[in-house]
Formats: structure tokens, C-alpha cells, sequence
């Protein structure tokens, strides 16, 4: 038991002196600017932990900090996505401010396997699968959508913008152009037309209308 007393005694000893005194009367105002390694970015509200002191601070938006420390105080920087790393307060400091730029290097992480199922149980996913459409896709959602009937319901509905009114307009001027000083255009007269009706009227497009 004397030996073993001993050992620790001179185990506590040798810690001792083995640590490097702190000069707790002497507080730097320690600044700086907390950047990543590869493209040099500011680093935004890293956390600055003091060991020694149990103090820290975040950085701002722009990776800007500023903390009072001790000569020989073990600072952490700490980000999520990035190796936590140290800095050590020299002690051979002879002014009262200091400036740093510290940079953080990426760390490597490995998230398990996660499978997402759009249904929470077997039962959710056997009725989904009994009633589901195979044939209702998504490109023929789209073409009864943009059929005939429907860009006809949506247009009769929608309101008159500039442009059109402006293309209305050209439109009439134009056929008052064709038609100056000679009497108006008669489609009853013209056989052109009659022909394109009577053409419709034999293949039954005028019936599906």
C-alpha cells in the first residue's frame, strides 16, 4: 500500500510540473475570422469553446468572433460538416489584442440508409395498389387537359388582355386597307369558302364539333 501511495504522489508531482504555468492577470482580446480550407468562405456562427475558462462564443454571419482569453488557453472550434480543430493562446504575447484567421477542414459523414415509403403500413399500400389507375398517366392527364373542348371552356372564360385587343384591332384596320374604296369582302360569294364548307361537312367535322 506505501508503494502504491507513493507511485501517485509522484505521478500528481509530475503532472504538476509537467503543466505550463497560466498568467491568469493578463486577458487578450482575442479576435478573428473563422474561414473553411478549400475555398477560403467564411464560416457563419461556428462555435468558440475556451477549455480552460468554460467560455465560449459564436461567430457572426460574416465567421467573425472576438473573445477574452488567457496567455496558454485551449480554444475549440466546432461546425457542423467540418473537423473540429484547436488553437492554442501563445504565451508570448506582449500586447493585450490579437488577431487570427482559423480555418476548418471538411469531415467525411456517414448517414445510415433511410428508405422512404410513400405509405405508413401494408395495408395503405395494398389499397393503393388494388385502386390505382395504370393507363391515367401523366401525358395523358395532359392531353385530356389540353384538348379542344377545354382550351375552348378555359379561352371563352378568360378576360381580353392588351394584346389581344391590339391584335383585334390591327386586324380590322388591316381588312379596312384590303377592302378601301371597294365594297366589303361577302365569304357568302366567295367560293373558296364554300368549298372549304362543303369539304368539312363531307368528312364529318362539323358533326364532331
Amino acid at each position: 500500500m506505501k508503494y502504491i501511495t507513493l507511485l501517485l504522489f509522484c505521478a500528481i508531482v509530475s503532472i504538476s510540473w509537467g503543466q505550463t504555468p497560466r498568467d491568469s492577470s493578463r486577458l487578450i482580446q482575442l479576435s478573428g475570422v473563422v474561414v473553411s480550407n478549400d475555398s477560403l468562405d467564411q464560416m457563419p456562427f461556428t462555435t468558440i469553446f475556451d477549455r480552460n475558462t468554460r467560455r465560449g462564443t459564436i461567430a457572426d454571419y460574416y465567421g467573425f468572433f472576438s473573445l477574452v482569453v488567457i496567455p496558454g488557453d485551449t480554444l475549440m472550434f466546432s461546425y457542423y460538416g467540418y473537423k473540429t480543430s484547436s488553437f492554442i493562446v501563445p504565451d508570448s504575447l506582449t500586447e493585450d489584442r490579437y488577431s487570427i484567421v482559423h480555418m476548418l477542414y471538411r469531415d467525411t459523414i456517414n448517414l445510415p440508409e433511410v428508405t422512404v415509403y410513400p405509405w405508413p403500413s401494408r395495408e395503405d399500400f395494398a389499397r393503393a395498389f388494388v385502386e390505382m389507375e395504370p393507363y391515367n398517366d401523366a401525358l395523358r392527364r395532359a392531353q385530356s387537359q389540353l384538348s379542344g373542348e377545354n382550351l375552348a371552356f378555359a379561352a371563352a372564360r378568360l378576360s381580353t388582355d392588351g394584346s389581344l385587343s391590339y391584335s383585334w384591332q390591327q386586324n380590322q384596320q388591316n381588312t379596312k386597307l384590303y377592302t378601301m374604296r371597294q365594297s366589303p369582302v361577302n365569304n357568302l360569294l366567295n367560293p373558296y369558302a364554300w368549298a372549304s364548307f362543303l369539304q368539312s361537312w363531307k368528312k364529318g367535322q362539323l358533326k364532331r364539333q
